[in-house]
């Protein structure tokens, strides 16, 4: 049977998807980045879905950093706002609670699917081999911003998608082969007109910008959401497409 892999944003919200249809959570800017970052440096990582719930579960995690933002600020009282760079400059192994305004809330909303993971560049190519290896039907959603599907999201989901498609996958629509098409070759900066981009220049947070452009394809392991936390799975070597 013929397999496919789409292409979503979660601001159109989500659909209700069979079993056994795999699900990629993709908040480049700044979410996944963040969550993958924390699971590659050993740590553990708990998305959450709001400042209440983020304190509530630091009385059950012992030691753990509250790492997140609600509309761009840091919360009072948390350790880190949701920043990949401030969080791999860090030397210790506390677990983290994670919180954001669009991609932790994406995390949460696909978590109990069956096959549910994170993406982001730094592990595209590793999610694409485990998809090619484990997965019928795949769909990728950019948690998106403000009511946009943000660019950087957009090439991610399109250049996971494009490796599916490689391994024989094929495209479930049109939107998605388009997107693929838009994004197929393009430099690693090609994202740089996202207003998402913009916020980062605003703001003086470019160190998150650097890290996301120095950091591709870098992990060679998977992450998945199991049971309210992501996971670190480790991938297979590179595949011959079919």
């Amino acid at each position: 049977m013929k397999r496919s892999v789409s292409i979503s944003c979660f601001v159109d919200g989500l659909k209700n998807y069979p079993d056994d249809v795999a699900l990629v959570a993709i908040d480049v800017i700044r979410a996944t980045t963040t969550a993958t970052t924390a699971l590659v440096s050993g740590r553990r990582c708990y998305p959450v879905a709001s400042v209440a719930a983020a304190r509530a579960l630091a009385q059950e995690v012992p030691d753990a950093l509250l790492v997140g933002e609600v509309a761009g600020e840091m919360p009072e009282g948390f350790d880190l706002t949701n920043s990949p760079a401030q969080l791999a400059a860090l030397s210790d192994r506390r677990p983290v609670i994670l919180l954001s305004s669009s991609g932790t809330q994406l995390m949460l909303g696909i978590q109990n699917q069956k096959a549910a993971y994170i993406g982001s560049f730094r592990n595209y190519n590793a999610t694409i081999d485990h998809l090619a290896e484990h997965a019928s039907d795949v769909v990728l959603i950019g948690a998106g911003s403000r009511g946009e599907f943000r660019e950087e999201d957009q090439m991610c989901c399109a250049w996971i998608a494009e490796g599916l498609i490689e391994f024989g996958f094929s495209s479930a629509d049109h939107a998605t082969r388009d997107m693929v098409e838009r994004w197929r070759g393009l430099p690693r900066d090609a994202f740089m007109m996202s207003r998402s981009v913009d916020y980062l220049r605003r703001t003086n947070q470019l160190a998150d910008l650097n890290f996301i452009l120095e950091h591709f394809d870098d992990i060679g392991s998977v992450c998945r959401l199991s049971h309210f936390e992501c996971e670190l799975m480790q991938a297979a070597g590179r595949q011959t497409a079919a």
